[in-house]
């Protein structure tokens, strides 16, 4: 019987220590620790109410400048495979296209790991801010006049 109520005891001890929280609370009730990836986010929240628009328009420049490459490289297939004769017939061209266009994604796969120790030798924002630059650079300088003056 004395071993019963010792058990329960024990259990109960066990409830009253697990419903303690890990972290005190501070006296305006928000506990932030230096250094802590999730408080900074914590705390940009609570300085910071609503939708973060600005954090958008990040997301939104890194998936257009993503999605840039490849959209503009399609509607130039059929005319790049055409006028450089590649095709022996114009119902090859379609079967050119594919490969040019799988040859672009194929690049990708093999670069993907070399951007990703970049990434994790240098920071995650670099590579992301350097490959975003590089590629409106690219674009930029590929639809200028002088561009076109010089290459073609």
């Amino acid at each position: 019987m004395e071993e019963q109520y010792h058990d329960g005891l024990r259990q109960h001890e066990a409830a009253a220590e697990s419903s303690v929280p890990l972290l005190e609370k501070k006296a305006g009730g928000v506990l932030y620790v230096e250094g802590c990836p999730g408080c900074a986010i914590d705390r940009r929240k609570a300085e910071n109410p609503g939708i973060p628009y600005s954090s958008f328009l990040y997301v939104w420049v890194i998936t257009l400048s993503t999605a840039l490459p490849i959209s503009s490289l399609f509607p130039y297939l059929y005319f790049m495979i055409r006028d450089l004769h590649v095709a022996k017939r114009t119902e090859d061209i379609g079967f050119y296209a594919g490969f040019v266009g799988a040859s672009f994604m194929f690049g990708r796969f093999l670069t993907a790991t070399i951007w990703g120790i970049a990434a994790d030798r240098i920071g995650r924002k670099p590579v992301i801010l350097f490959s975003v630059f590089s590629v409106f650079v690219t674009f930029s300088l590929l639809f200028t006049p002088l561009f076109q003056l010089l290459f073609y």
